[in-house]
């Protein structure tokens, strides 16, 4: 009999629309703080925060000292007299409230529901994403769902993956990809843990010569026929 393949998802913004969720919860949390989310300040946590995640990618920061340092950076740029720590836990909890779907993702995992062992693999925050996935309800879909805060490593690291395998029964790497939207995270990982890639790059962002996906593909509707081929 043949295995199934393995999927293994991110989350954000591969399957629900974290920008959306981001850009929602993160103006409630300014104004809750007295601050009036303008477009500069919106566009500069953005820019702090991107680097942030990627520190902590690199291994140079701690998801601590990003959750909190983020808002204790912007807030000192604008000066503005308010507590980073305080600022990170309204907006995790206004982030945990809500989805809002990527386009064509119910429908997706619809569609490859039994036939695939599928999972979650992300490096969210394990509140936020609990939150997130109940919300959705797409829970039911996947076997196991990883989250970086529980499993005590982040993607990339080969150490996150292992200890993911170590909880997929019968794990065979050959039968495994990963899929999502960030080069650095999930590509990078994937290829740190010797499995199939696949990266959504649905804005076609350009590519990387130092990461290569072996797929790449721009809608989600590109899943089912590339899974049919693996």
């Amino acid at each position: 009999m043949m295995k199934n393949t393995i999927i293994l998802f991110d989350l954000d913004n591969t399957l629900l629309d974290f920008d959306a969720a981001e850009a929602i919860a993160l103006s409630k949390t300014l104004r809750e703080f007295g601050l009036e989310p303008t477009e500069q300040i919106l566009r500069r946590y953005n820019e702090i925060n991107k680097r942030h995640w990627e520190m902590l990618e690199d291994g140079i920061l701690t998801r601590p000292q990003v959750l909190v340092g983020r808002y204790e950076q912007l807030f000192k740029e604008f000066g503005i007299a308010l507590e980073g720590a305080a600022a990170a836990k309204s907006y995790e909890y206004n982030l945990s409230l809500g989805h809002q779907f990527i386009p064509g993702a119910q429908q997706l995992l619809d569609e490859l529901w039994g036939r695939y062992d599928m999972y979650i693999v992300s490096n969210g925050t394990a509140s936020v994403q609990e939150g997130r996935l109940a919300s959705s309800g797409i829970g039911k879909y996947f076997r196991d769902i990883f989250i970086s805060e529980l499993i005590g490593y982040d993607k990339p690291s080969k150490q996150f993956f292992d200890r993911c395998f170590a909880r997929i029964k019968s794990f065979e790497p050959e039968r495994a990809i990963i899929i999502g939207d960030s080069l650095t995270s999930d590509i990078r990982g994937g290829i740190n843990a010797g499995i199939k890639t696949c990266w959504f790059n649905p804005k076609a962002v350009p590519g990387r010569d130092d990461i290569v996906p072996d797929y790449v593909i721009t809608q989600l509707e590109e899943i089912p026929s590339l899974i049919e081929c693996l």
